[in-house]
C-alpha cells in the first residue's frame, strides 16, 4: 500500500511565521534586498512630503521594480498580483501589499534618479572586486517601442488627408448654411461632424510642425557635415594641385521629405530596421558591457537607426563615471559603429579602439590564424593602427570578447528577463526604463559572480 505525506490545509502555525523562513539564502531576492537597503535613497526619501498616509518606503518599492524587471515580470499590474501570488514578492514587500498605481508613479517619479542608483550599484561591484573594468564592449539593439508603427503618419499622407479634410468641412459648412438641408443624410449631426475634422485637421497641423522641426534640425546637420567635406575636399585639392578623384558631395535638400514620418502615439520612437529584416517601431538602445563581468557600464537611448554616431556619446556616459569606472583601456565594437572620426574620439578619450573595419570573411585558410602581420612603418595614422592591431593574434583574441559578452546581454534581456517592448512612451521615460532594465540585469549578474 502506497503511502502519502498527508494533505492538511486547516491546522494552524504552531509558531507564527517569519519571512526569513520563505527563501534560501542564495536567493536573488534576498541580494536584490540586502544592496538596495545598502544604498543612499536620502534624494528618494527626501521627495516625501511626510502629509497623508504612511507611504510606502522607496527601498521597498525600488527592490520590486528590479527584482520584476530581472524575472520578466515588468508590468506594475503583474508586481502588484505576484505579492498575493509569489513568495520572493511577498519576501520583498515584507507581506505588503502596492497597488499597481503606487508602482507606476514610482516609477514615473523616480525615473531620473535610477541613473545615480544604477552608478551606486556599479560602485559595490568594484568595491567587492567583481571587475576591474578595463575592457568594455560597445552595441546596440532595437526594442519595440509602446507604439505601432500602423500609427505613423508620413509628412506626403498628412498633406493628402488635410487637402481632404478642408474640402469635406467647406462641404459640411455650405449644407449647414442652406435654407433647405434635404441633402443632408439621415442622422448626420453636421455640427459634430465638422467639429471632429476641425480636430483632426489641429491634430495634423501639430504633426505637420513637428516633422518640419525635424527637417530644419537634419537640414542643419547635414548642412554642416557637407561644409566638412567640401572643406577637405578643397584642402587636399591645394595640398597636390590634382582635383579629388571621386564624385563631390551632394547638398543636402531643404524642408521636409514626403516620407518623413512621425509616430501619433510616441512621437519620439523612429521606424527601424530589425534583425531578421522588416521595420518596426522602435527605439535603439545602447549598452557598454564590462567584457570580464558582463555587467553594463553605460545605457543609453537614441532614436538614430544607425550606430555610427553612439561613439562620442557612449564615451562621454562612460567618462561621467566616478573614477575607477570611466577610464576603460579599450574598447571592442562591430563594423556598425567604424568611422574615422569614431577612431579619433577614442584616441580622445585615452581608450584604445577595436573597431572592425568590416566584416570578416567565412571559413578563411587556417594559416591566417597563426600568422602575424608586418610591422608598421612609422609614422602612421591612428586607423592604420587599429587595423594593423586587429589583424594580430592578441588584437583578435581580444575583439572576440566582443561576441561572448555584450551580444549574451542583449539576449538574456529579451529572451530570459522577457523584455522586447517598452511599457513607457517618450525619449525621457524610455530612457529611464531602459537604465532600470540594465540595472535589473546587474542585479541578476552579481547575484551569480559573488557565489563564484
Amino acid at each position: 500500500m502506497s503511502r502519502f505525506r498527508p494533505i492538511d490545509r486547516q491546522t494552524d502555525y504552531l509558531l507564527p511565521p517569519s519571512v526569513q523562513e520563505w527563501l534560501p539564502e542564495t536567493h536573488l531576492a534576498r541580494y536584490v534586498v540586502d544592496v538596495v537597503e545598502a544604498l543612499d535613497l536620502s534624494a528618494l526619501e527626501r521627495a516625501y512630503a511626510g502629509r497623508g498616509s504612511d507611504a510606502y518606503h522607496p527601498a521597498m518599492l525600488l527592490s520590486l521594480l528590479i527584482y520584476g524587471y530581472a524575472t520578466g515580470t515588468h508590468s506594475s499590474r503583474r508586481i502588484e498580483r505576484a505579492t498575493y501570488d509569489s513568495l520572493a514578492f511577498r519576501f520583498i514587500a515584507c507581506n505588503q501589499h502596492p497597488d499597481h498605481d503606487t508602482l507606476a508613479s514610482f516609477r514615473r517619479r523616480f525615473g531620473e534618479q535610477f541613473a545615480e542608483l544604477f552608478v551606486q550599484v556599479l560602485q559595490v561591484a568594484r568595491e567587492n572586486q567583481l571587475s576591474r573594468f578595463g575592457t568594455v564592449s560597445l552595441d546596440g539593439t532595437k526594442l519595440h517601442a509602446n507604439a505601432s508603427r500602423h500609427s505613423a503618419l508620413s509628412y506626403g499622407h498628412a498633406q493628402k488627408i488635410e487637402a481632404q479634410l478642408k474640402a469635406e468641412v467647406q462641404e459640411m459648412l455650405k449644407l449647414a448654411e442652406a435654407a433647405d438641408q434635404g441633402n443632408v443624410p439621415e442622422g448626420v449631426d453636421l455640427p459634430a461632424e465638422i467639429k471632429r475634422r476641425e480636430d483632426r485637421l489641429a491634430a495634423i497641423a501639430t504633426a505637420k510642425a513637428k516633422i518640419e522641426a525635424r527637417a530644419k534640425e537634419r537640414f542643419e546637420r547635414e548642412q554642416a557635415e557637407y561644409e566638412a567635406k567640401m572643406a577637405q575636399r578643397q584642402a587636399k585639392q591645394a595640398s597636390t594641385g590634382k582635383k579629388p578623384g571621386g564624385k563631390p558631395p551632394k547638398p543636402p535638400q531643404t524642408g521636409p521629405q514626403a516620407e518623413d514620418q512621425i509616430n501619433l502615439t510616441d512621437e519620439d520612437s523612429r521606424i527601424m530596421k530589425v534583425a531578421g529584416g522588416g521595420f518596426e517601431q522602435c527605439y535603439n538602445a545602447q549598452a557598454v558591457v564590462d567584457t570580464e563581468s558582463m555587467l553594463v557600464v553605460a545605457p543609453h537611448i537614441t532614436t538614430a537607426g544607425n550606430d555610427k554616431e553612439q561613439v562620442a556619446p557612449m564615451l562621454e556616459c562612460i567618462q561621467a563615471l566616478p573614477d575607477g569606472l570611466n577610464q576603460p583601456a579599450r574598447l571592442l565594437a562591430d563594423t556598425g559603429f567604424y568611422s574615422e572620426r569614431n577612431v579619433q574620439h577614442c584616441h580622445d578619450a585615452g581608450v584604445e579602439p577595436l573597431i572592425a573595419v568590416g566584416r570578416d570573411a567565412h571559413h578563411p585558410d587556417w594559416r591566417s590564424r597563426f600568422e602575424e602581420p608586418a610591422p608598421l612603418e612609422t609614422p602612421t595614422s591612428h586607423v592604420e593602427q587599429m587595423k594593423h592591431a586587429l589583424k594580430t593574434q592578441t588584437g583578435r583574441a581580444a575583439y572576440a570578447l566582443r561576441k561572448q559578452t555584450v551580444e549574451p546581454v542583449f539576449g538574456i534581456i529579451k529572451s530570459v528577463m522577457g523584455f522586447r517592448q517598452f511599457l513607457l512612451r517618450g525619449v525621457g521615460n524610455v530612457r529611464n526604463e531602459w537604465t532600470l532594465v540594465c540595472l535589473a540585469w546587474n542585479f541578476k549578474r552579481m547575484a551569480v559572480l559573488r557565489l563564484q
